[in-house]
Parts: structure tokens; C-alpha cells; sequence
């Protein structure tokens, strides 16, 4: 009688721990990388880049991260179709490019814009922006400005599906089913 006690306490004691956990996959959730990794990354399997440029004190950016970044669906579909880089358009650090090395002019200067950041916004410094590249590092377009998860879910299948090779952004988002 002892044996069947001790054995049904330890039954118990085994699964309370996994009583309420699902079995479902946990949510996605987005690998940041540098330039240089995610450009490494690209040599080796080739996939499109998408470069986050944030300042740290940008309100909208820290928006992004906390909505549509950490959305499930928008994670999942930047996860398969992208490799995500942050880039901090005020880094005090170089940034290897394309056998390039960037800098910051004045690093120890407040809001002082790194190199690589103004060449990928064209000069157009506006925060949150999204440089797109293709599978060989070349730039496809840029967005700027903060999109909940439904929004920038369609530029992310808009560049993705090489929709932009055939129409424009605003010609992708007024078809059907996207």
C-alpha cells in the first residue's frame, strides 16, 4: 500500500509542474544581428536582410520593437523570409560593409549620425527606417515611419515575394488577399 502511495505522490509531483503549459510552440521571436553577421549569414544562405535603423531615443522605434517586432505572426514571417539586423543610426563603433569599414564622424558628439546609416537612408535621416536588401546585399528600397504588425506585414511579403520587381508598394496594398 506504501509503494502505491509514494508512486501516485510522485506521479503527481511530476505533472503539476506541466499542468497550464501547452503543447503549442512558443511564440516567435526575432534574432537580431549585426551587419556583419547577417551580411556573413547571406554569403553562406542567401535570404533578404532587413536593417532596423533606430536611434535610442526615438519613441516610435521603441514602439516598433514593442508591438510589431514582437508580434507572432510578424516575427514568424521575418524569421523565415529575412535576416533581421539592428543598426543603431548613432553607433560610435566602425561597421564593416561590403569590404568597406563606416564610421562616426564624432562619436563622442550627442546625436552624431554613423556613416553607414546616412548612405543607407540616402541622407533622408528619419527614425524608425527599414533598408531592404536583396540575397546579395544590394539595396532594394527603403520605408521609414512606425507600421502596427498588420502593415508591416504587408511591405515584409511585399519585398519577400519580389512584388517590388513588378509594381509599386502602393499598387501591392490596394490587391486583394495580401
Amino acid at each position: 500500500m506504501k509503494k502505491i502511495t509514494i508512486i501516485s505522490l510522485l506521479a503527481i509531483l511530476i505533472t503539476i509542474p506541466m499542468m497550464g503549459k501547452s503543447q503549442s510552440k512558443p511564440p516567435a521571436s526575432i534574432p537580431w544581428y549585426t551587419v556583419e553577421k547577417a551580411t556573413a549569414m547571406n554569403t553562406k544562405k542567401h535570404k533578404k536582410i532587413l536593417i532596423d535603423v533606430y536611434t535610442s531615443w526615438c519613441s516610435w522605434c521603441k514602439k516598433m520593437d514593442a508591438e510589431t517586432f514582437s508580434d507572432p505572426t510578424v516575427a514568424a514571417y521575418m524569421n523565415e523570409h529575412f535576416y533581421a539586423v539592428k543598426l543603431n543610426a548613432e553607433e560610435k563603433l566602425p561597421i564593416k560593409f561590403e569590404d568597406k569599414y563606416y564610421l562616426n564622424p564624432s562619436p563622442d558628439q550627442m546625436r552624431s549620425v554613423h556613416e553607414l546609416a546616412a548612405e543607407m537612408l540616402q541622407g533622408r535621416m528619419g527614425y524608425p527606417s527599414y533598408v531592404f536588401l536583396d540575397g546579395k546585399n544590394q539595396q532594394i528600397t527603403v520605408s521609414q515611419g512606425y507600421n502596427n504588425a498588420k502593415a508591416f506585414l504587408i511591405i515584409l511579403k511585399y519585398i519577400a515575394e519580389d512584388k517590388y520587381k513588378k509594381m509599386s508598394l502602393a499598387e501591392y496594398q490596394k490587391k486583394p488577399a495580401n
